[in-house]
């Protein structure tokens, strides 16, 4: 498909909706797999009192168990010790009824993350951060992928169709979002730049690219005059800024990416909220069905295993 061909007022990419027919092909799938005797199972740990982590956990939970699956909490203390979380970590290993593992982030500064993922079984690692998972992601072997560039993979194959030979910028370099999503645009034909705030000219970078990746974490950082006429755009930011136009004190949330502006220029463009967010869990759940796939020796969907 022609990225120029769509100049104009931008499409919305609606990542709620495909996020919720994701999930209906998720519990089908799990419905699946139950009719073979495994129900998917999704373990999530969280350690300590965050707000914003206890509300993400608890829509973790009550969408494993929507979509059938089988789902197992362990909370921790603020304080427990980073050799209590990887005790959790084994006997979730070696229960065979867990068939995803996430510990929560971020953890408490006295904890290590690197060394609890790495102490994940790849095979459960459903976040897909474990080394050997990013390993085999470049490698271009089977892995479990990073849930948000995975969700933001299948928008663009939901709005594009083949992506082989299109000019992909990604804008962001880290571990989470940036890194693996230059890996499954590779995988998929595309020429790949990956930018960042040091990147010279950064704006003339962002202005030849089909594809827009924004995952920086800077807000409303990419106007519109940075955008190829007729270019999809990915907003992966989600900032917090300042509305006194809403009453003293309040805040509204806006992406990497000045929509108003860029909608103006490309050919889709994903909304914040509403656009990539809502992906992200779903993708989770679709991550477990295929660990317990794999786990188990059966074929995993095609439509969501990479």
């Amino acid at each position: 498909m022609d990225a120029s061909a769509n100049a104009g007022s931008a499409r919305r990419i609606d990542g709620k909706a495909f996020a919720e027919g994701l999930r209906v092909q998720v519990a089908a799938e799990v419905a699946k797999l139950a009719a073979q005797g495994v129900t998917p199972g999704l373990a999530v740990v969280l350690v300590g009192e965050d707000p914003a982590s206890q509300v993400y956990v608890r829509n973790k939970g009550r969408q494993t168990l929507e979509a059938g699956m089988a789902s197992f909490e362990h909370k921790l203390p603020a304080d427990a010790s980073e050799a209590e979380l990887l005790e959790i970590v084994a006997r979730l290993n070696a229960d065979p009824a867990v068939h995803g593992i996430l510990v929560q982030l971020p953890l408490p500064g006295h904890m290590d993350a690197d060394r609890v993922i790495d102490a994940i079984a790849p095979e459960k690692d459903v976040d897909g951060f474990h080394v050997i998972n990013v390993g085999r992601l470049a490698a271009g072997l089977p892995a479990m992928v990073s849930c948000t560039p995975l969700g933001c993979l299948m928008l663009l194959r939901d709005q594009l169709g083949r992506l082989s030979g299109l000019d992909a910028v990604v804008v962001g370099r880290s571990n989470i979002v940036g890194k693996p999503m230059a890996q499954l645009l590779l995988r998929e034909s595309c020429t790949v730049t990956v930018a960042h705030s040091r990147t010279k000219d950064l704006a003339e970078v962002c202005r030849r690219a089909d594809i827009l990746i924004a995952a920086v974490g800077r807000p409303e950082m990419i106007p519109g005059d940075w955008i190829k006429p007729g270019a999809t755009v990915i907003d992966v930011g989600i900032n917090r800024i300042p509305a006194p136009e809403r009453g003293e004190g309040r805040t509204r949330l806006v992406g990497d990416v000045h929509y108003a502006s860029a909608a103006q220029v490309a050919g889709a463009i994903t909304p914040v909220p509403g656009g990539v967010g809502p992906m992200t869990i779903a993708c989770l759940l679709a991550n477990t069905v295929t660990a317990a796939c794999r786990i188990h020796g059966i074929e995993p969907p095609a439509a969501f295993a990479f």
